[in-house]
């Protein structure tokens, strides 16, 4: 699978992808059942798309249950449905992957669109989902699909040299404030230590789960991967895995997770076992500008949600997902819908720009 062109996301990758289903992080039971879409040729597979049957819709971060709540109270059912998507990863990258240097690789893609739709009316799925879709967004647009937009907070490195080079683009207040946040880190005397995959070891891995495990069960959502699966992508992704653990006084106290591939640096997952203010803050964001600053990474991706990003330098960024609804009736409400949504979506993205901390210059 790794043969295919998924532009180095490392979300895309067997090891990814795999990881989940080896280490029981998805299955049935949970709503996400393995239904890989697939092409070949002589044996030789030349499309994929990661693609599950849902029973629900957790773990997916394009919220459909107004749509799920209407087919319910109309007494259709909604669920199963088909998605392709990456389990419980709201980033963006091709989702219709195709063998590298394959000369009909939009024929492929329109294939892989078809088979999807061909699914649907099989196995009686209600709808085929497509979501967090990046370059490859033009192919499911000429299939006739319904499109909807959102907006994710991304962080762009023009090619900064240090972290100063990034303050100094910014407003006077809002350099202010970072400096301001970033010294009462420093003043708690807590540390950084960044290790790569390959470099963490049991005890690593251990207080990494634990802080997953953490952060979830403080907002009430339930932690689906397991340690093993932390295991796994860590002994075979390597320096693809970056983790910064926070310490003060010789202790461990806090971790941020990142993937990082394809010039992206992809921010997953915090935690915290003390909490110190500003700390999120710098284990989140400011230690991953400065990994982006120092290894030439582009872009930054720090999640789905946060408007407090704004402030810190991400600015918000269009995503993009596709829809197929069997039921002509409900097909036609959603793309009403989706169409006033896009307008409220355009105001709404307007509205965070003129909070954008960078200098009006710049």
């Amino acid at each position: 699978m790794d043969r295919l062109d998924h532009q180095g996301n490392p979300f895309l990758s067997h090891a990814f992808l795999s990881g989940l289903e080896r280490s029981g992080s998805i299955g049935p039971a949970i709503g996400w059942q393995p239904h890989h879409l697939a092409l070949y040729e002589n044996d030789e597979l030349v499309a994929f798309a990661p693609s599950y049957i849902k029973t629900n819709s957790h773990g997916e971060f394009v919220f459909d249950w107004a749509w799920a709540d209407a087919y319910h109270r109309n007494r259709l059912p909604y669920y199963p449905k088909l998605l392709t998507a990456v389990p419980y990863s709201p980033v963006t990258g091709m989702r219709l992957l195709t063998r590298q240097g394959h000369d009909e690789a939009e024929l492929l893609r329109r294939r892989l669109i078809l088979l999807a739709q061909e699914q649907c009316s099989e196995h009686e799925f209600s709808s085929w989902h497509c979501n967090f879709v990046s370059s490859d967004h033009q192919s499911l647009e000429a299939s006739g699909l319904l499109a909807r937009s959102d907006w994710q907070f991304h962080w762009q490195n023009p090619g900064y040299s240090t972290f100063d080079d990034y303050l100094a683009k910014l407003r006077s207040r809002k350099r202010k404030n970072v400096r301001r946040e970033r010294r009462m880190v420093a003043d708690a005397g807590i540390t950084f230590e960044w290790k790569s995959g390959e470099e963490l070891d049991t005890a690593d891995l251990g207080f990494i789960h634990s802080c997953y495990k953490s952060t979830f069960h403080a907002y009430g959502n339930s932690p689906v991967l397991s340690q093993s699966f932390f295991e796994i992508i860590a002994r075979e992704m390597k320096a693809r895995v970056q983790v910064s653990f926070a310490h003060c006084n010789g202790q461990r106290v806090a971790m941020s997770f990142f993937l990082t591939g394809g010039g992206r640096l992809y921010g997953r997952y915090w935690g915290c076992i003390s909490e110190f203010p500003g700390l999120h803050f710098e284990a989140a964001y400011y230690q991953g500008i400065e990994y982006c600053i120092r290894s030439g990474i582009n872009v930054f991706e720090s999640g789905a949600q946060g408007e407090h990003k704004v402030a810190r330098g991400f600015l918000p960024t269009k995503t993009r997902s596709y829809h197929f609804v069997e039921n002509p009736v409900f097909r036609e409400a959603i793309a009403d819908f989706l169409s006033r949504e896009t307008q409220w979506l355009d105001d709404y993205r307007d509205e965070l720009m003129k909070h954008s901390p960078f200098r009006r210059d710049e």
